[in-house]
């Protein structure tokens, strides 16, 4: 008979192999922490179904290797939202550059 925790594991692995959802993604529609969710699938998982486990780390796999182009997407939309709201220019002041330090 399988605990809860295991139980979710296998909920949580289900939900991301249907969904290909995200660590992140899947936290928040079981409520619960990032922490507890990667720690489910990546060590409690493995010993409650290995099937299942093998499925879930080619996918968490597969976002983590494009996880810096989802946050390049998500940068250049924020900028484009500022700049549909007419906040969209950044003074030099704001920009980080130091006109003394960094003319060199």
């Amino acid at each position: 008979m399988k605990t809860d925790i295991e139980r979710r594991a296998c909920e949580l692995a289900a939900y991301i192999i249907e969904t290909r959802a995200t660590v992140r993604a899947a936290a928040k529609k079981f409520n619960i922490s990032k922490s507890t969710v990667h720690k489910d699938l990546s060590e409690r998982l493995e010993h409650v179904s290995r099937a299942l486990y093998l499925q879930v780390k080619d996918i968490l796999e597969f976002n983590k290797a494009e996880r810096h182009i989802r946050g390049g997407i998500a940068t250049r939309l924020k900028y484009k939202r500022q700049e549909a709201r007419g906040s969209g220019s950044r003074s030099v002041a704001s920009s980080g550059f130091n006109e003394d330090r960094d003319a060199d």
